[in-house]
C-alpha cells in the first residue's frame, strides 16, 4: 500500500498542475444546480487522474464526481473528487483540493488530499499515520470549546438544511473561539488532521467529499462520526470530525439533548 500511495500522489500532484496552469486564467462554468458549479477544469482533472490511477490499478473501478453515474463501493475503487471548492475556484480563491482515496476490503486504505495553490499536500495509509508535505501530522491537544476553532460548510441544497445550520451554528459561533467556512471539505478534514482546527461538522456531503479526510482524520489521531451516531460512513447524512477531546462536546451544540 505504501508503493501504491507513492505512485497515487505523484498522479495527484501532476493533477494538481491542471488546476494551478488554469487557476488566473478565464473559465467556462456550467450550473450543475442553482449554485453547484462545474469548470472544464473539474472535468479535464477527473479524466487525468482516472487514466493515471487505472495504470495503477488495471482492475479498479471508479466512484467520481463529475461521472459517477451509479457506481458503487466495491472493493478497489477509487474514490475522486477532482477539484472541492469549485466555487472558490471560479472566484479565484486558493481553497481548493483535489481528493483522492482507495477504497478496498470494506475500507478506506488510502486517503490524499492535495492543496495544490497552496503547495500543501496530505497523505495517509491505514495503519501507517498521517503526513503534510511529508511531516507527520497529528490533530491539536486542546480539550477546551472555547478555544476551538471550529469549520463548518453548507451544501449546495441550502434550502433545505439552512434551518438547521443556522440554528446549530447560532450555538457553536457563542461557544467557541470563532468558526471558519472555506467552502471545500476535504480541505477542512486536511486542517482539522493537521491540528488547525479543533473540529469540523458538515450535513448533506457525498463519498468523494469525505472518504480522504476520514482517513486523515484518523490517521492524525481524531475521531469521525455522524451528528447522534457514533458509526459513520461514506453516505452518512453528516460529519463530525474532531480532535477526539473536544467531540462530545460539540456534539452537544450541534444537537442539543432535549
Amino acid at each position: 500500500m505504501q508503493t501504491l500511495l507513492e505512485k497515487a500522489t505523484a498522479a495527484v500532484l501532476e493533477a494538481g498542475e491542471i488546476i494551478r496552469e488554469a487557476y488566473n486564467k478565464p473559465k467556462k462554468i456550467k450550473h450543475k444546480g442553482r449554485i453547484d458549479l462545474v469548470t472544464e477544469t473539474d472535468l479535464a482533472v477527473e479524466n487525468f487522474l482516472k487514466v493515471k490511477l487505472s495504470e495503477l490499478l488495471p482492475d479498479s473501478s471508479f466512484l467520481a464526481e463529475e461521472t459517477s453515474g451509479n457506481a458503487e463501493l466495491i472493493d478497489r475503487t477509487w474514490i475522486i473528487d477532482p477539484l472541492d471548492g469549485t466555487t472558490n475556484f471560479a472566484h479565484g480563491l486558493p481553497m481548493i483540493a483535489t481528493s483522492v482515496a482507495l477504497w478496498n476490503e470494506g475500507q478506506v486504505q488510502i486517503g490524499i488530499v492535495n492543496l495544490p495553490i497552496l503547495n500543501e499536500v496530505f497523505v495517509a495509509v491505514r495503519g501507517g499515520g498521517a503526513f503534510m508535505n511529508g511531516e507527520q501530522i497529528h490533530v491539536s491537544d486542546c480539550d477546551s470549546l472555547e478555544e476551538s476553532l471550529i469549520a463548518t460548510g453548507f451544501p449546495y441544497a441550502i434550502e433545505e438544511h439552512v434551518d438547521f445550520i443556522t440554528d446549530a451554528l447560532s450555538r457553536v459561533l457563542v461557544n467557541t473561539q470563532g468558526v471558519r467556512r472555506p467552502g471545500a471539505a476535504a480541505f477542512d478534514l486536511a486542517y482539522t488532521a493537521c491540528g488547525k482546527y479543533e473540529g469540523y461538522y458538515e450535513n448533506a456531503l457525498k463519498p468523494w467529499d469525505m472518504a480522504a479526510g476520514w482517513l486523515l482524520v484518523e490517521e492524525a489521531g481524531g475521531r469521525v462520526t455522524e451528528y447522534k451516531e457514533d458509526e459513520f460512513n461514506l453516505y452518512s447524512p453528516a460529519i463530525l470530525a474532531t480532535n477526539s477531546r473536544i467531540h462530545e462536546k460539540l456534539r452537544s451544540l450541534i444537537i442539543p439533548e432535549g
